[in-house]
């Protein structure tokens, strides 16, 4: 019998997006890259600095062009195929030469965005099956802050079993927002609670949004239902 093994590299351009998010926003921190080994003089920062940042930075200018529905275009979408193809051989180096590293934890690689190694039977992160319940704060002068937790958790706090982050997408609209994909901005966070700041001159707009659970290998449960709340 052939055993099949989970690649855990996220398969949708967002995915990918969100997961490559997370890795460079831990790993490019100074006391992170030194304390892993990628200090900008070794040899593995330099390979970071030299190939992989460089292919990663195509990555996102070729998905932020192509992410608005209303203007993308044929020759939009294959920029961002040829830079995620020219890109994701060296992701999957960097994830190996990361699990492999002396002084690199599990806890390192899942903030990373990346599966934690296993030793004996792999039980994969499950999709979550119920969107998060959340409350939002508006008490400060243009920031809405959105606190995320496990749906009937107790205490309002916590994320399911083998759940990495939050997913919020949300929009400012003049009418109500009806559907998930007229959400058009996307941010994550791995801590509860999120803050989304905005200029003095929306304050009194209407912001809506939606949150889903993300797992450890980048696989998003459900929405929840279209919220919405008044700038401050």
């Amino acid at each position: 019998m052939v055993m099949r093994v989970h690649d855990w590299l996220s398969k949708s351009h967002e995915g990918l997006y969100t997961q490559t998010g997370l890795t460079f926003g831990y790993l490019l921190l100074t006391d992170n890259r030194e304390r892993m080994g990628f200090g900008a003089t070794s040899p593995e920062g330099q390979w970071l600095d030299g190939e992989v940042v460089p292919k990663w930075v195509s990555f996102k200018g070729a998905y932020d062009a192509w992410l608005d529905p209303a203007e993308r275009s044929a020759s939009k979408t294959l920029k961002l195929t040829e830079a995620e193809e020219a890109f994701v051989p060296f992701y999957r180096k960097l994830y190996a030469a990361l699990k492999n590293g002396l002084f690199i934890t599990d806890d390192d690689l899942i903030h990373m965005g990346f599966p934690a190694r296993t030793s004996g039977p792999r039980h994969p992160a499950p999709v979550a099956k119920e969107a998060p319940d959340s409350d939002a704060d508006t008490s400060v002068r243009g920031r809405v802050t959105v606190s995320f937790f496990d749906r009937g958790g107790k205490h309002k706090k916590g994320k399911p079993d083998g759940q990495h982050c939050v997913e919020i997408a949300w929009v400012l609209s003049d009418v109500p927002v009806s559907r998930w994909d007229g959400l058009t901005h996307s941010t994550v966070d791995t801590n509860s609670p999120l803050t989304l700041a905005f200029e003095n001159d929306v304050r009194g707009k209407t912001m809506y949004y939606a949150l889903r659970w993300e797992n450890t290998r980048g696989e998003k449960g459900p929405w929840s239902e279209i919220l919405n709340v008044v700038v401050p």
